[in-house]
């Protein structure tokens, strides 16, 4: 009989992505009561690159619901969106 060869199936160091870990986490927006649905909507589309129907209904959920979670990734990923939501006076957390 043949000798049977172990083949190894992990992952090599160069097929991990970054950005396929951690993606437990979340950008939530929350409702302010105090922008504009126009300005929410705007700034989802130009941050988060939304279409402009999901950023319709993101800025919907989080007027009804008080909080939405708009993109989901690694906190790395995440950070970047989240500080520009906050530059324009959003409200917004990773968790």
């Amino acid at each position: 009989m043949g000798k049977k060869e172990y083949i190894d199936k992990r992952p090599k160091s160069e097929e991990l992505i970054d950005e396929d870990v951690g993606k437990n986490k979340y950008l939530i927006l929350y409702n302010d009561e105090y922008h504009t649905f126009d300005y929410v909507i705007e700034s989802l589309v130009e941050i988060c690159k939304m279409e402009i129907e999901q950023a319709e209904q993101c800025t919907y959920f989080v007027h009804y619901k008080g909080k939405y979670d708009v993109k989901s990734g690694s906190e790395g990923y995440l950070k970047p969106f989240k500080d520009a939501l906050l530059d324009r006076g959003l409200e917004a957390t990773i968790n």
